[in-house]
């Protein structure tokens, strides 16, 4: 079928693998909008009108 039939080794795969992973992806995406985000908040607006 897959061309996995060969291998010596089977692995067995859980759902919550795949949830964890992805819960950890959003864990970290989260994480690094958030920390942009207050940066952006606690800066002072006239440093980034002076930039333009």
């Amino acid at each position: 079928m897959c061309g996995c039939e060969g291998f010596a080794y089977r692995v067995a795969w859980q759902w919550w693998y795949f949830a964890a992973a992805g819960l950890g992806a959003l864990l970290i995406a989260w994480l690094t909008v958030s920390v942009q985000a207050w940066r952006a908040a606690r800066r002072n607006p006239v440093l980034s009108l002076r930039a333009e």
